[in-house]
């Protein structure tokens, strides 16, 4: 009976510790996003949306900054804006950080302006974090297997498109093939 109830218990911590996770395949190799939804439910919900609706397929990564982060989402190869939902509200007071292998949410000088695009942190970037009267960057996730994909797009050489003023443009297109869900 003892081994009954420690067996019935390992196995409802593990089922409800399990997270989302989605597969992103990009023309450089696949990585694995887990996503927080119990920290950062609003921003979760918005990019499961996107997800969902297959409009992550056919962007680009249109801004690769080594040492800094790589941002996707919003654009395609001929860098058109993707259209997008409305923006949701900042959940940059999550309690989640701005670290090496998070992801987070992309927005405009506005605190509640973030729709789909989202980026990967290279390395701890502690000051795009919220603090007591400034809104930061919503984190929602970390990447689980695969950084190494992430670390090859800051090996791409990046330029600036005149046309729109892009900067940090990879020369070779970064393209986001798939993103589907692992396990909900």
């Amino acid at each position: 009976m003892r081994h009954f109830i420690t067996a019935t218990l390992l196995a409802l911590s593990f089922s409800a510790s399990a997270a989302t996770q989605v597969a992103i395949e990009t023309s450089l190799g696949e990585f694995v996003v887990e996503l927080n939804e119990e920290q950062a439910p609003v921003t979760t919900k918005n990019f499961l949306r996107y997800v969902e609706d297959g409009s992550y397929t056919g962007t680009i990564f249109h801004r690769v900054i080594p040492g800094f982060m790589a941002q996707g989402g919003g654009f395609d190869v001929d860098l058109q804006q993707r259209p997008s939902y409305e923006p949701i509200r900042n959940e940059s007071d999550n309690g989640l950080s701005n670290q090496r292998a998070t992801i987070a949410m992309a927005r405009t000088q506005v605190a509640d302006s973030a729709t789909r695009q989202f980026y990967i942190n290279y390395q701890n970037n502690t000051f795009l974090d919220g603090r007591s009267g400034k809104p930061g960057y919503a984190v929602f996730g970390k990447v689980v297997k695969g950084f190494s994909v992430i670390e090859k797009m800051a090996a791409i050489p990046t330029t600036t498109v005149r046309s729109t003023g892009m900067k940090d443009v990879p020369q070779q297109p970064i393209v986001i093939k798939a993103i589907n869900l692992i396990n909900k």
